[in-house]
């Protein structure tokens, strides 16, 4: 059978074969245990993760001292969120959140509350985005912590996270961001963001899966973390647990070619999201495109479609991989918790599709992809007219 044209690069990514060559020696010529101190095996790997922390480091702006590495964004969230949440419970049990986070924050934040501490979930306009006076409203004097990511992965909208973290820094309270979805697309320095956390994954950067890091800015101090592992005490006492060479090494690798390659291929990514957007719009009415037209990722490219079923929309694309904006294919009948932050109608948020390219992607792809959105719809709406 043909492989369908993929175009859910914001769900993962391939690895890159160069992200593989480094890893490979981590296998076999250089699989001992970091924790080892003893002997040649545990000094080379621990050398390996050394390397890579100041070369992911270097990647994002950070001190090498400053990153924490997990076993990927969730992990870098819960660590983040519930870690400062315990680690200032003595100063003030309110977090600040945002509606268009992915569930990896506001699932964490919504088990505290288990706990006796409350949340506040800031709106979004109809674009996306937070709006830095109301952020800074719903700041309190017994707020700890606020997190708010720089990129959404369902719409791209980008927020003006310096701005955010100002506020905050400002009134004493804590900032983390979840770049997870920015690295490698927009640039990512955490100095110019200003946050004080940031979590990172390189399985969205053609890395492989299961690692991540948190950056921990220190600025005077390191800011109160309690873990959520305890057994050995690696990475600072943050994080324990047998450190995941080839993943580390990996994950390095990816982020400096993403942000080598960044300019250039952001360049490209945009254009050819240009081209598919046009594409469809020029075949099909009543389209509505969701995201801020200007401050919103490369890559992405979220459409509803007025007039279909998105399931049966989804089930008619079989050429294409690609993400539906609502969770019409789980369980779960309620559409995205993005899509109704921004306002979207249910009947459109039922029938959303997100488009996200990546490296692979050709214009040829983007042509295709495009043919079959336009046939597809049209048909399911000729199907529903009475």
């Amino acid at each position: 059978m043909k492989k369908p044209i993929y175009l859910d690069y914001n769900a993962t990514t391939p690895v890159d074969p160069r992200v593989v060559e480094a890893m490979v020696p981590c296998f076999g010529e250089h699989f001992g245990n970091p924790a080892s101190r003893t002997h040649a095996y545990g000094w080379a790997a621990a050398a390996l993760v050394d390397d890579a922390r100041t070369r992911l480091a270097a990647a994002v702006g950070a001190h090498p001292e400053e990153i924490v590495f997990t076993s990927g964004a969730t992990e870098a969230n819960n660590l983040a969120i519930k870690g400062v949440a315990w680690g200032r419970a003595a100063s003030g049990r309110h977090l600040v959140t945002c509606a268009t986070e992915h569930k990896a924050v506001l699932d964490p934040c919504r088990a505290l509350t288990r706990h006796g501490f409350t949340v506040t979930v800031v709106r979004v306009d109809g674009t996306g985005l937070v709006d830095p006076e109301e952020f800074a409203r719903a700041l309190q004097p017994g707020t700890t912590l606020a997190s708010v990511m720089l990129a959404n992965n369902e719409i791209g909208t980008v927020q003006p996270i310096r701005e955010l973290a100002a506020a905050c820094r400002e009134r004493g309270v804590l900032f983390h961001c979840d770049a997870t979805q920015a690295l490698g697309k927009i640039p990512v320095d955490v100095a110019e963001l200003g946050a004080d956390l940031v979590s990172l994954s390189a399985h969205k950067v053609y890395g492989p899966k299961g690692v991540g890091a948190l950056v921990v800015r220190r600025r005077q101090r390191r800011p109160p973390l309690v873990p959520l592992l305890d057994g050995g005490g690696h990475e600072q006492g943050l994080r324990s647990g047998t450190l995941n060479v080839p993943g580390i090494v990996g994950f390095a690798r990816a982020a400096e070619l993403a942000v080598a390659e960044l300019a250039a291929e952001g360049e490209r990514l945009a254009t050819l999201r240009g081209l598919l957007r046009d594409a469809i719009l020029g075949g099909l009415d009543a389209v509505v495109e969701n995201g801020h037209p200007t401050r919103r990722l490369p890559n992405t490219l979220s459409l509803s479609f007025a007039g279909v079923d998105g399931g049966a929309l989804l089930m008619g694309m079989g050429e294409l991989a690609v993400s539906s904006g609502s969770a019409c294919t789980s369980a779960d009948p309620r559409p995205s918790h993005v899509l109704e932050a921004i306002g979207l109608p249910r009947r459109l948020a039922d029938a959303t599709v997100r488009f996200s390219l990546g490296r692979p992607t050709t214009e040829e792809e983007v042509l295709a992809a495009s043919e079959v959105v336009v046939r597809e719809v049209a048909r399911l709406r000729r199907a529903n007219r009475p």
